[in-house]
């Protein structure tokens, strides 16, 4: 029996351990999507404890305590921070085959030479331990992201953003890691949202351009656009709830427009066909500054309204919705494209049956002399444990070039989420070990080395063209 997550974790052959050890943990992360707080990163931030630094905004822990009978109270209730870390630990040992568990462990052994278990047991001389640690200096914020060996991070930024807090880290010369602004316009492209009107009204003023109709709107966007670029941006995301594609004229598109403005209702065919003529004109904007555009699709939202109504978005009540909109995407890629506006493409789905048809999907739009110009993302929210990353990698090997992929990203909140590059990195080894072990590809480790390095850092680095 193999011991408890010992350095050879995940790694079920000799070669997986070679890959992973020679190579793999030899480069450092790149983390191209995250949702750190640029101003939580400029002021160098401690945190009290490890309620704070663990259970504060992460709502996949929250989900296991819920899981686990625990009153929201204790969740994102009154509950002091011990009760909220005492209840977290009684329910993580229930979460054997759930990523939580090998995530959590790996941040006890990483950051605070922790290699016993949380439970029950042990969970206040854990949490009084780690409390002591979190008091010293190289705790604070910057030297965690240091710490793992992270040269660059992309946060997610609103266009109305005056992107302030980038330029104090970019002042800091001691700092070492790039902190870059990534566009994420989603309330731009909502009429349906309440904040709608007022949120267009700060468009305005940031941008300098009296938003009155889509011509101007337009503009406007185009405007913040280049503030960000000028300050390093060149990744857009966007969380599509709707992805079906509508495009209508832009006669048609000036009126919604100026009815959203007017504070209206759309009608949802309506809507669709707004956020469609929305995002094809952005596609073409990052296509025109050479961006790559990130586009996350699959998620039912907020779905538990009591909790929702309690413990506000983000609160772990979203699921995976079945609905697929592969084929509406590939028809959004083929009209940038047949105008010569696609730019490079990354595609998350949130329902992992959708796969094969991203792998087939992204082929159809290959091209411009870029390796792997159009990608299919990392496995995403629901999707990111081991069975949801050896059956993304399975899927893209066979049908695309797994060798071209762009990694791991932590998509997290958390400033000692890294280990989940590790842990990716240790399954991608295990499974490319496991073809050479089946004489299923050559052991040549020049090439095995070249393709494990690629995939967990240098083609991300060479994807978006970062200068590190």
């Amino acid at each position: 029996m193999k011991p408890f997550m010992d350095e050879d974790f995940l790694l079920q052959s000799e070669v997986a351990k070679k890959l992973y050890h020679e190579y793999a943990e030899q480069v450092p992360v790149l983390d191209y999507h995250c949702h750190l707080v640029p101003q939580e990163i400029a002021g160098d931030i401690h945190f009290k404890n490890m309620t704070e630094l663990w259970l504060g905004a992460d709502h996949y822990k929250w989900r296991v305590m819920r899981s686990h009978g625990v009153e929201e109270k204790y969740i994102t209730g009154d509950a002091s921070d011990e009760e909220k870390f005492h209840a977290f630990a009684r329910a993580l040992p229930k979460c054997i085959g759930n990523p939580m568990y090998h995530w959590c462990h790996l941040e006890l052994q990483r950051y605070f030479g922790i290699y016993e278990t949380l439970s029950e047991k042990n969970w206040k001389e854990i949490y009084d331990t780690c409390n002591a640690i979190l008091q010293k200096p190289e705790m604070s914020a910057k030297n965690l992201i240091k710490m793992s060996n992270v040269t660059l991070v992309c946060t997610t930024d609103d266009p109305v953003d005056d992107l302030h807090y980038h330029e104090q880290i970019a002042a800091d010369k001691d700092f070492g890691v790039q902190v870059l602004p990534a566009w994420r316009p989603d309330l731009a492209m909502c009429p349906e949202k309440e904040e709608f009107v007022e949120y267009m009204k700060k468009l305005s003023a940031v941008s300098g351009v009296e938003i009155v109709d889509f011509s101007t709107l337009k503009k406007a966007l185009a405007n913040r656009l280049d503030y960000f670029a000028e300050r390093g941006c060149c990744i857009s995301d966007h969380g599509l709830d709707y992805a079906e594609f509508r495009p209508v004229g832009e006669e048609k598109m000036e009126e919604l427009t100026k009815r959203s403005l007017a504070g209206e209702s759309l009608s949802l065919e309506e809507l669709l066909q707004f956020k469609t003529m929305v995002m094809l004109f952005l596609g073409a904007e990052y296509k025109k500054r050479n961006w790559a555009m990130q586009l996350h699709y699959g998620a039912k939202r907020e779905n538990n309204e009591l909790v929702y109504q309690s413990a506000g978005a983000n609160a772990g009540i979203d699921c995976i919705n079945p609905k697929g909109f592969v084929a509406d995407v590939a028809d959004f890629m083929n009209a940038l494209n047949k105008d010569g506006n696609l730019p490079r493409t990354i595609i998350y789905s949130l329902n992992p049956t959708d796969n094969a048809l991203i792998g087939t999907m992204i082929g159809c739009f290959q091209g411009d002399g870029i390796r792997g110009k159009i990608q299919q993302g990392a496995a995403w929210w629901f999707n990111d444990h081991k069975y949801g990353m050896e059956e993304h990698m399975k899927s893209l090997g066979s049908l695309s070039l797994l060798g071209n992929f762009i990694g791991m990203l932590t998509d997290s909140r958390s400033f000692i989420s890294y280990p989940r590059h590790e842990y990716f990195r240790r399954i991608l080894c295990n499974f490319i070990g496991g073809l050479v072990e089946n004489g299923e590809y050559p052991e040549d480790y020049e090439l095995l080395g070249e393709l494990v390095k690629d995939i967990s850092y240098y083609n991300a680095v060479n994807y978006f063209g970062f200068q590190l």
